[in-house]
């Protein structure tokens, strides 16, 4: 019998998408082939605690999370492992939990998508499923990711930065805001996904909402240019030779593609392939294959483009590196349309992720200077 992979698998987090978070674990979950993994549940909760113990999902789905066990994990990248914390005598002792060969953060937002916790793994010398620092943090940070594509040649939306700190002079934000163009504007927290904190905007007045909506998930708020447009994803996978899915076509029936729509309502209409010429799917594909390597993306990402409904005029609208697992989720609908079956995809994930760290494992660590 082949020796079990031991795959961790991480959710919940401290973001606005924790239950986007617990409802993509829960799909990855039921999928997993338990003849070919040993898994461990690694939740955390909105406060930041890491919890193991039997089925830490379904507590943490109900809020019944006493009979779980405090968890940790150390930089030890000798013995990558997760480590409970238990009650001795009146004192608190480490006790490795489990021994991990790989882990799948299926975590959303802040501290899970955005290059912290891959920080982590990385200190632990463990594989993990996804992009690495680099790519997760331009990802995520929505303004420093429109300047990397700028540079590379991709169109995005125009778009203006504001800071928190300029918040207490909000006369002089929206006289910015008035120079910048006409309306709609789309509002959004610089460092979130699946649409948490968005707000699309008409007037001046909605616009003064909108920046503080967004300030209450982010330090800095990025005001974007509002386009009539059909919105397509593609889904990439790979490391350094990635492929990409057919375009489909999002319809929501609210007036963008919110956090409800994406998680909660399923009558938006999802259109596989997108009905769009050779042409422009193509060129959606080249262009989401070169964001996905401008930014040095590997494992997966979902990549979103605005197309302008009267002039087919195409802007890059984000990448995101860590995509939904709902079973409504457009990441894995576009590989099942393209050929590659839900738990194939999974099986990928991580093999991708295990090939990554053995390449690692390859380099030169120390230097040794020759006089």
């Amino acid at each position: 019998m082949a020796k079990l992979i031991r795959l961790g698998i991480l959710f919940g987090g401290r973001s606005g998408e924790h239950e986007v978070s617990l409802s993509s674990a829960s799909s990855v979950l039921d999928t997993l082939d338990l003849e070919k993994y040993q898994v461990t549940q690694i939740g955390i909760t909105l406060e930041g605690d890491w919890l193991v113990g039997g089925d830490v999902l379904t507590a943490l789905k109900n809020r019944t999370e006493e009979n779980l066990i405090p968890a940790v994990m150390l930089p030890t990248p000798s013995r990558p492992q997760v480590y409970s914390l238990e009650q001795a005598q009146g004192n608190e002792i480490l006790k490795v939990f489990a021994e991990l060969d790989v882990i799948f953060p299926v975590l959303h937002g802040s501290y899970g998508e955005d290059g912290t916790m891959q920080g982590l793994f990385e200190l632990n010398n463990l594989a993990y499923v996804g992009a690495g620092v680099l790519g997760s943090s331009v990802g995520m940070d929505k303004a420093l990711f429109k300047d990397v594509m700028i540079a590379n040649h991709i169109p995005v939306a125009p778009s203006i930065l504001v800071h928190q700190s300029e918040l207490d002079s909000m006369d002089q934000v929206l006289g910015r805001v008035e120079e910048f163009g006409n309306y709609p504007l789309f509002v959004k927290p610089a460092n979130m996904g699946s649409s948490v904190g968005i707000t699309k905007c008409r007037d001046i007045e909605e616009t003064a909402a909108g920046i503080l909506e967004a300030a209450r998930f982010d330090r800095r708020v990025l005001i974007e240019k509002g386009i009539n447009a059909r919105e397509i994803e593609l889904s990439v996978l790979g490391n350094q030779t990635p492929r990409v899915s057919i375009p489909g076509e999002i319809r929501p029936t609210a007036e963008f593609y919110s956090y409800e729509a994406k998680y909660h309502d399923d009558s938006s209409e999802l259109l596989i392939p997108a009905p769009i010429s050779q042409e422009q799917a193509k060129l959606l594909q080249d262009y989401a294959l070169k964001a996905y390597q401008a930014i040095n993306c590997e494992g997966m990402a979902r990549v979103d483009f605005l197309m302008d409904k009267e002039t087919d005029e195409i802007f890059l609208n984000e990448v995101n590196t860590i995509p939904g697992f709902t079973p409504i989720s457009m990441y894995p609908k576009l590989w099942e349309a393209s050929g590659l079956m839900y738990a194939d995809l999974i099986n990928e994930l991580i093999r991708l992720a295990l090939q990554r760290k053995e390449e690692k494992d390859q380099l030169v660590r120390k230097y040794e200077f020759e006089e």
